[in-house]
């Protein structure tokens, strides 16, 4: 369990929340989810199995897990996935096992995944946050993905396009934030956060009690 400090120095435990972020590729979600997974030291990201390539920079078991399409079948196989996707033509899914081992250990975990993960997630799992992450606008969208330069003109024209079709899912969510400045985005994203860990539902309703008794 987690411990959370109060102004009297006693201790407040509470448990752990999910948060499930979701935006189309280029919107900024994971520069957020790195800049909350720094600030918050209580916060953990599920790292998500994926059977695509790694682009420059990301690493092994800390960005994702790459594994082959045959591995990541026999998973689907086993059971093994909370969630699992075809994004792009490539296979991407969360570990149960992960979700629950966080979870044992108190922590709040981040799910960075599609709106077609967060579907599946929705039905299976409950008292999860669901968060969207908006772009300002398709051009703004279409402006970043070109910068970022890690993308055909042909791949970014698909992303374009597949984009459209997230943003028209944003009703499955139960937060919508704009990320016309990440600043002011993440300050959203964190106080959604904040707000959650401080719900009755997650209070340690035992450490209350002796208050009264």
């Amino acid at each position: 369990m987690k411990v959370a400090k109060v102004d009297n120095k006693k201790s407040v435990q509470r448990r752990g929340n999910l948060f499930v972020i979701s935006a189309p590729s280029g919107a900024g979600k994971t520069t957020l989810c790195q800049k909350l997974l720094k600030q918050m030291p209580d916060m953990k990201l599920s790292v998500s199995y994926t059977t695509r390539e790694p682009r420059k920079g990301e690493i092994h078991d800390i960005d994702y897990t790459f594994v082959t399409r045959e591995k990541f079948k026999k998973m689907i196989d086993r059971g093994e996935f909370a969630e699992w996707a075809t994004v792009h033509g490539n296979l991407y899914g969360t570990s149960i096992k992960r979700i629950k081992e966080l979870n044992s250990k108190g922590y709040d975990i981040i799910l960075d995944i599609d709106i077609h993960g967060a579907i599946q997630l929705r039905k299976s799992y409950e008292g999860a946050f669901y968060i969207f992450v908006l772009p300002p606008s398709l051009e703004a969208l279409e402006k970043r993905l070109v910068h970022r330069r890690t993308d055909s003109a042909e791949i970014i024209k698909n992303r374009l396009d597949n984009a459209k079709a997230e943003i028209s899912q944003y009703e499955n969510y139960d937060y919508i934030i704009v990320n016309d400045s990440i600043d002011k985005a993440y300050k959203e994203l964190e106080s959604i956060v904040l707000s959650a860990g401080l719900r009755t539902e997650s209070a340690d309703h035992n450490w209350i009690k002796k208050i009264i008794n």
